[in-house]
């Protein structure tokens, strides 16, 4: 299973994603409340797949991607949103996310999203 990067500024959030990708048996090798704190601990931990809330504090999710892709142009990111922010989503895939996970979270979409953007390497 994979180690992951779980960025969003509600500790609720990291918290019930942190569950979600445990249960599924990844290991949770770090997180981040603010864009800024999210390419520092990409730097230093190398996770496997990053987990991007959009909207935080510093540099929002987006800048963030961004920022991860030129450390690291494969980096695989998940932007994980609420519901209704469809244009915002458009640009974080553009960014660099591989995909993104609606909040609040299905399980069962969150491993499939998981696998998908991990096997990418693999196709």
């Amino acid at each position: 299973m994979a180690k992951i990067l779980v960025c969003d500024d509600s500790a609720f959030m990291r918290m019930m994603l942190k569950k979600v990708l445990i249960e599924q048996g990844h290991e949770i090798v770090g997180e981040a409340g603010d864009g800024m704190e999210a390419v520092a601990q990409y730097e230093k931990l190398q996770p496997e797949l990053v987990t991007m809330d959009i909207t935080m504090p510093k540099m929002d999710g987006i800048e963030a991607v961004r920022r991860i892709h030129e450390l690291n142009p494969v980096a695989r990111i998940v932007m994980v949103t609420a519901l209704g922010q469809k244009a915002i989503i458009t640009d974080a895939l553009r960014a660099g996310a591989a995909d993104f996970i609606v909040k609040p979270f299905d399980p069962e979409k969150v491993a499939s999203i998981v696998k998908k953007v991990l096997d990418l390497d693999a196709v």
